[in-house]
């Protein structure tokens, strides 16, 4: 058996597979996000480690773990927690979705020109880099104690292995590595006033980062099993649904919503506002485009109306709702793909006495749907080649969902078994490569592409309505766009 553990934004999963590859079971633990100051968000780290052993013994309850070969990690990129020199955490973790840094995210590029050229992508708030140079300017104290800058999983493999390693392709979210060179960048660190010797080592994905800790084993119940490099989020969910080779992909609905493209050498479009990263696998990369606000959307229109996801779905489609006046524009948290915007504020714009929950419920589902074909539309102006696309994350459990994002980017999607689980999928898929190899053949037969649960095919008869209600998504856009924030770059 192999164990992969995704530290997500919104829970912490825990997701065990048989030596064949077939999931046996999962468990998911929440966690919850601090918004203190407008375009902040953080959290604690602590209860991260909590939601492991809760998850951990949720397994252990149906399966007997003592059976466990190797663990694999995955986890929401981009963040930064601090450590002292004794490896005390000194803040909590800025998120991916933390919006604080953008004028740290000019600064650096002024600073050092050729960023673009070194890290393969923009300066963005998102991003690890200007987090820090953020804390440098604006809690110095705090800046100089710091003596190690760690991804959210890789503290936990901190916790679990005793050790300070990251892989390839969470590293490249920072704008501290070369995704071309795979290795950190000592002009692209000096930027923000660190050094190599602030960074863990790097590996790639399927190899090992250490083993469990005598503490960390005791405390979980496992073996004292090695631990792979493991995956950023978007790279394991590609492992889980078997996207591997070049001109494979899928959209994820997590939190956040991405479209991810495998490719077969570092292809940087930055000015397309397109990520440019290693992929977790050897000499493999891939490129996406991100809208930071996807099922993140709907669970805040959840919390705002006080039902739960599923009633909203449910009430949609008993209302037989199929098409609305409403238009949602899902800037939640600000976007990146193709605005590169913080301060972007999300709005529903056509509201009447008319408008009920449903309509607004669907003008959701639409709104996201069109800042993924914003990213698709920034994917193929940067030459990504997009074929094969799969359909995972949490939001992708909706059949309705899935078929409306087929129906607006006019191409059949796929949603797997296991879709909703792919990042922990793909993290106990890489401990199993790490246990049987990496080779092209055994990355074929251990991370092939789970059986299709569903496919969805474009409903033409859908076609106009679409195309009408995203060049109106799009006209919006482009006129409120600067009463967000008069100063925008925009």
């Amino acid at each position: 058996m192999y164990l992969g553990l995704d530290l997500g934004t919104s829970s912490l999963k825990a997701v065990l597979i048989d030596a064949q590859g077939h999931v046996l079971c999962s468990a998911s633990v929440p966690l919850t996000t601090q918004q203190p100051r407008p375009l902040w968000s953080e959290q604690h780290t602590a209860p991260w480690w909590q939601a492991l052993l809760t998850a951990v013994a949720d397994l252990t309850q149906r399966h007997d773990l003592q059976q466990l070969k190797a663990i694999g990690l995955s986890g929401h990129m981009h963040g930064a927690v601090l450590l002292d020199s004794n490896y005390k955490v000194l803040r909590p973790c800025i998120l991916w979705n933390d919006g604080r840094s953008s004028a740290e995210c000019a600064e650096l590029e002024a600073a050092l020109p050729d960023v673009r050229e070194r890290s393969g992508n923009l300066a963005m708030p998102g991003f690890t880099a200007p987090k820090l140079l953020w804390v440098k300017h604006h809690e110095p104290d705090l800046f100089a104690q710091v003596s190690t800058v760690l991804l959210p999983k890789d503290y936990l493999r901190l916790l679990l292995t005793g050790t300070l390693v990251s892989e390839m392709s969470d590293a490249a979210g920072t704008l501290w590595l070369n995704p071309a060179l795979r290795d950190w960048d000592d002009q692209l660190l000096a930027a923000s006033g660190l050094n190599r010797a602030q960074m863990p080592t790097l590996i790639e994905g399927s190899q090992s980062s250490g083993t469990l800790t005598a503490e960390a084993a005791k405390a979980l119940g496992l073996p004292r099993v090695p631990v792979a490099g493991g995956a950023g989020d978007n790279a394991a969910g590609a492992i889980g649904v078997g996207v591997t080779e070049p001109g494979q992909g899928f959209i994820s609905l997590g939190t956040s919503g991405v479209y991810f493209a495998v490719s077969a050498a570092h292809h940087a479009e930055p000015e397309q506002t397109v990520h440019a990263f290693c992929h977790c696998l050897p000499k493999r990369w891939h490129q996406m485009s991100v809208t930071l606000g996807a099922a993140s959307s709907l669970e805040w229109f959840s919390g705002i109306t006080g039902q739960s996801v599923s009633v909203l779905l449910q009430e949609l489609d008993d209302s037989g709702l199929t098409e609305t006046e409403v238009t949602f524009l899902p800037y939640l948290s600000g976007e990146r793909t193709p605005h590169n915007n913080p301060y972007l504020t999300g709005q529903f714009f056509g509201l009447t006495h008319r408008s009920g929950r449903p309509a607004m419920t669907l003008a959701i589902l639409e709104g996201v749907a069109f800042s993924m074909a914003d990213g698709e539309d920034a994917l193929t102006a940067a030459g990504t080649a997009l074929n094969d696309i799969s359909l995972i994350g949490g939001g992708a459990r909706s059949s309705r969902w899935r078929q409306l994002l087929a129906d607006v980017l006019r191409r059949p999607l796929h949603f797997r078994e296991g879709g909703e689980v792919g990042p922990g999928l793909g993290a106990a898929r890489l401990a199993a490569l790490m246990v049987e190899g990496d080779s092209a053949e055994q990355i074929a037969r251990l991370c092939p592409p789970p059986p299709i649960i569903e496919s969805h095919t474009p409903d033409p008869e859908r076609a106009n309505y679409f195309q009408q209600q995203l060049a109106r998504y799009r006209a919006l856009y482009q006129q409120t766009r600067v009463l967000s924030c008069p100063e925008s770059p925009e």
